[in-house]
């Protein structure tokens, strides 16, 4: 059974998903505040969270960045803020994925198991240590140097660099990406702006890439010297 530490201020939509969830076999807490949320996530471990960004005393995205400074925990931020400018804001908080107001609760289990699956298997990567050139990375440890300095990357990050590098050289469709890295669950925008932060931590830009490439039309490649 799958925990789910859930962050809803509306007392009715909270109930409305704390009973949804429950019937789909769901372990729920339910908490109305960023504070609730912070101290839920530091004292016990879940599965996932769902966080609102309407809450009372502060900002869900300033708690999303609060959450992801003691966890790596899977978040899913429940909006009813839309564009692009809202995702990428979201998405550089550390979000995993979102759902905008109003949504079923079909949508948002599937999202919800989506993400589950793919953060389990991230979890259990098969293999220890990948080579590509500058890059090492441990897998066990989710760790990754360049050029011998650590890159801090967030989860997604990790994973999608750890696709790319098994792969030296190799160019990667867009669709093997979203299926692969993401479960099939993320746009182009979504991969564009990952691999617009992976470029800026090796220290390159898309206008003049050394090691991530954009093949135009089919997807990217990880450049490395044989």
């Amino acid at each position: 059974m799958h925990s789910v530490l859930l962050v809803e201020d509306d007392e009715a939509i909270r109930a409305a998903l704390h009973r949804a969830l429950t019937e789909r076999q769901y372990s729920v807490v339910a908490v109305g505040t960023a504070a609730e949320a912070l101290r839920e996530t530091a004292a016990r471990p879940v599965d996932i969270v769902l966080l609102d960004l309407g809450l009372p005393d502060l900002d869900g995205s300033a708690a999303l960045r609060m959450i992801r400074g003691v966890s790596e925990v899977p978040v899913i931020v429940v909006t009813a803020r839309r564009g692009e400018a809202s995702m990428v804001q979201l998405l550089n908080a550390g979000a995993d994925d979102y759902v905008v107001k109003p949504f079923s609760a079909e949508n948002l289990v599937a999202r919800m198991n989506a993400l589950l699956r793919r953060t389990s298997t991230s979890a259990t990567p098969a293999n220890g240590v990948v080579n590509a050139g500058a890059l090492r990375i441990d897998q066990s440890e989710r760790r990754a140097w360049f050029r011998g300095e650590r890159l801090e990357l967030t989860r997604r990050e990790f994973d999608l660099l750890v696709y790319l590098a098994e792969r030296p050289n190799r160019v990667v469709s867009r669709r093997e990406l979203c299926e692969s890295v993401w479960g099939g669950n993320a746009s182009d925008q979504t991969i564009d702006v990952h691999m617009s932060w992976l470029r800026r931590k090796l220290g390159e830009t898309a206008a003049k890439p050394r090691h991530l490439h954009t093949v135009r039309g089919i997807g990217v490649k990880l450049v490395v010297s044989v």
